[in-house]
């Protein structure tokens, strides 16, 4: 499973990084978390406001910190092969 938070580094980045690993952990499940931080990289995603949450290339979530419990949901779901809509 692929992980990406693209952000600048602000402080709502390292609490959604945050809140991915404590999702990780608590579904016992295992992923690199890859921070992407150029603004370039970031605009190829399509997102326009930080930070945001890519899933297997997917961007799931942006402009706001999701917590642990709504990021298993993603996660779980990712898992089981089944979209996020």
């Amino acid at each position: 499973m692929s992980i990406k938070i693209l952000g600048s580094g602000c402080k709502n980045c390292v609490t959604l990084t945050e809140n991915t690993e404590k999702a990780l952990e608590e579904l016992e499940m295992e992923a690199e978390i890859v921070k992407v931080t150029d603004f370039q990289d970031i605009m190829a995603y399509g997102v326009m406001s930080t930070p945001a949450l890519v899933i297997n290339e997917k961007v799931v979530s942006y402009g706001k910190v999701l917590k642990p419990k709504k990021i298993k949901v993603l996660l779980e779901k990712q898992d089981r092969g089944e979209g996020y809509e």
